[in-house]
């Protein structure tokens, strides 16, 4: 994908919030929520973050969006740095940037009908007339598989999956070039994820769409993405095409996260790898490689200096001390 054009490029993010206290309720603490993030996204492609929960995913895609305000970094959304515009300045490019939410159901206003809640953006950028709205609204609700008659229903009359097709429907209304799709089927029924995770596929083809697609589960996120990046305390520990990614795995977070995916077939043996303890806090994150207090490889440089995310060929990135480039690994258990 390296002729094709970059839509987005986020250089160097860094969030975090505050912990305030004391009498006058000031910072006493940082969370180092996303900590020096670096990667590019393109035209048309599905790139993947995914780790496990408080890595900073989510934290990473609200920032992209500017829901939440960088504290550091640049990002880059067709060329333009939008990392300082305000709410006005961003106004525009709501039209261009959506977003679709994990819960189907607390992101939709109960007290509005199905009808105006996907018309909604329409009002909101004062696009077309009334009649134009509704039209394009019923246009919208049959392409992500809605009836119609259920214009005038409210969100609490509907499953959890059509809940998420409401979610999607008012994403898309505005005919967008990028959206985050936050763990869009993780609240789903199994039986339901993988038609929601076709729609959305679907809708890619149809619409020319780009998504940032936060997940934890991995089975997903082979099935929907283009490239992956997998991230642990606010860091990136790798990127890669997914094929690349899924078959040659070198940071050993990488290959841990894969070593939990169940296989289908009982003949086939793989060795489980255990992570031990939890993430540490991001309020006290550890000195160095911030996975080196789980890692079994980790040696004493792990803990003095942080590896640098490099390219070791082929679009593959990862940060750790014992991958080369070209892809030779000199780790060793302790």
């Amino acid at each position: 994908m390296s002729d094709k054009k970059i839509i987005l490029e986020v250089k160097n993010l860094k969030k975090y919030f505050p912990v305030l206290g004391g009498v006058f309720s000031r910072p006493v603490a940082w969370v180092k929520a996303v900590d020096d993030v670096s990667f590019h996204i393109y035209e048309g492609e599905t790139f993947s973050l995914v780790g496990e929960s408080g890595s900073g995913k989510t934290t990473t895609g609200k920032t992209i969006l500017k829901l939440h305000e960088p504290t550091a970094g640049h990002i880059i959304f067709e060329g333009t740095d939008i990392s300082d515009y305000n709410a006005s300045q961003m106004r525009p490019l709501r039209r261009d940037m959506q977003i679709i939410f994990q819960d189907p159901y607390g992101s939709l206003n109960p007290r509005l009908p199905v009808g105006e809640i996907i018309r909604e953006p329409l009002v909101v950028h004062k696009i077309g007339t009334k009649k134009e709205q509704e039209e394009r609204v019923i246009e919208i609700m049959k392409l992500v598989g809605l009836r119609p008659e259920y214009l005038h229903r409210y969100p609490h009359e509907f499953s959890g999956g059509q809940r998420q097709r409401i979610g999607i429907a008012r994403a898309v209304v505005l005919n967008p070039k990028f959206i985050v799709a936050d763990e869009p089927v993780s609240a789903l029924d199994a039986s339901i994820q993988a038609q929601v995770l076709n729609l959305l596929l679907e809708l890619q083809q149809k619409l020319a769409l780009t998504y940032l697609f936060i997940a934890h589960n991995l089975a997903v996120v082979r099935h929907v993405s283009d490239r992956v990046g997998v991230m642990y305390l606010g860091h990136l520990m790798e990127v890669a095409d997914t094929k690349e990614l899924f078959d040659r795995p070198l940071h050993p977070y990488t290959q841990a996260l894969l070593s939990a995916i169940p296989i289908p077939d009982p003949d086939v043996k793989k060795e489980r790898i255990i992570l031990q303890g939890d993430i540490p806090s991001p309020i006290n994150p550890p000195s160095g490689c911030p996975f080196r207090t789980r890692c079994m490889y980790a040696k004493p440089i792990c803990a003095e200096k942080t590896p640098p995310l490099i390219d070791i060929g082929d679009g593959h990135y990862v940060a750790c001390h014992f991958v080369e480039k070209g892809g030779k690994t000199t780790y060793s258990k302790s």
